[in-house]
């Protein structure tokens, strides 16, 4: 091996950590109250997330997650719901052609085009059609229409395949860091895309799936379908960070609840989380009300002050900051913070519509 390969491979293997998000797209059928859901788990290098509405003229006006920073910018969107009813997430796909060196991450700006462009999944479709190429993706972008329309696009730099929610067996469709359409065995996210089909698998079943079973389901579980064990129900203290959907570089849960029919677009709510999942609580957002602690408001910067506490309460979760200690969790830590913190995601939740 070449030393320029060992230096991009070491690249490769020190960034896919940071980039492992695991997401789905629940049809109405599968929802308990008979409104889709699109749901992102979020992983990153981007310690800090906020929400914001974003209006330009001539433009469909949208709420989107974005990275915290000293500085607001709205360039590059992560998931999102706009005045239409259109809904986008997406989670990256390793199996996937890499993109042109010279041309590469641009889901989030895809993403943002989208919202403020999209009102259908057709619409999406079409705007992949008319980009320009090299689109500079690797990812499975998730959308979501005010219809109940709903479907993954794994896309490269040039081309897609689309897999639609209508025909997914038991209307959810679930996605990590591979692509159906990739390189078989390769990329990341296998055993976290069991996890979720593990849990969900009786509520698929029912038809009850809620945003609550995704957000505080799944994005607090230290469950592991390979061995069977679940962290969080041990009597341990130490669990090593390894392949469970909440990970160290988690820094939201996003779920996107769309509409019934007859309903207007402005009916549409994101139940967010926009901090490490275990260590936070949802807020109920809509297209025009935001709550303050999930907004860039902080006063050293344009970071949400949900993500800035919950970064601190994480501190206890991961106390070993030498050698590889970040990977080892402190389940009594995590226990007592998340417990406390999915209490205040019921109450929200239990407020409703």
């Amino acid at each position: 091996m070449t030393m320029k390969k060992l230096f991009l491979l070491l690249a490769v293997l020190t960034a896919l950590p940071a980039a492992a998000c695991t997401s789905a797209i629940v049809s109405a059928k599968a929802s308990a109250n008979g409104r889709p859901i699109l749901w992102k788990h979020r992983d990153t290098s981007a310690d800090n997330n906020f929400l914001y509405r974003v209006e330009a003229p001539g433009q469909i006006g949208y709420v989107g997650l974005f990275n915290g920073g000293d500085s607001l910018v709205t360039d590059e969107a992560w998931a999102g719901m706009n005045d239409e009813g259109f809904a986008i997430m997406n989670t990256v796909a390793y199996n996937l052609p890499e993109n042109d060196p010279d041309f590469a991450d641009r889901e989030g700006y895809v993403m943002a085009k989208a919202l403020a462009s999209c009102r259908t999944v057709d619409d999406f479709e079409r705007l992949l059609e008319q980009l320009p190429k090299p689109l500079g993706v690797r990812t499975n972008f998730g959308v979501l229409d005010a219809e109940g329309n709903g479907a993954y696009f794994e896309t490269d730099d040039y081309t897609w395949e689309r897999f639609d929610l209508c025909d997914a067996p038991g209307g959810v469709l679930i996605r990590t860091n591979y692509a159906y359409s990739g390189e078989p065995d390769a990329g990341m996210g296998y055993i976290r895309h069991a996890n979720a089909e593990t849990l969900l698998a009786a509520q698929i079943e029912t038809g009850s799936i809620t945003p609550a079973s995704l957000t505080e389901g799944l994005s607090r579980s230290f469950y592991n379908s390979l061995t069977g064990y679940d962290a969080a129900d041990s009597s341990e203290r130490w669990a090593v960070d390894q392949d469970f959907i909440p990970r160290h570089s988690s820094t939201a849960s996003i779920a996107i609840e769309g509409l019934k029919a007859g309903e207007t677009p402005d009916s549409i709510i994101m139940w967010a989380n926009v901090a490490y999942p275990p260590c936070s609580h949802v807020v109920k957002v809509t297209l025009t009300e935001i709550p303050y602690e999930a907004g860039p408001n902080a006063p050293e910067g344009a970071y949400s002050p949900a993500g800035l506490e919950a970064s601190r309460l994480r501190e206890s979760v991961f106390p070993v900051s030498r050698g590889s200690g970040q990977r080892y969790i402190d389940l009594d830590a995590v226990r007592s913070i998340s417990d406390e913190q999915y209490g205040i995601s019921l109450e929200n939740y239990s407020k409703g519509r």
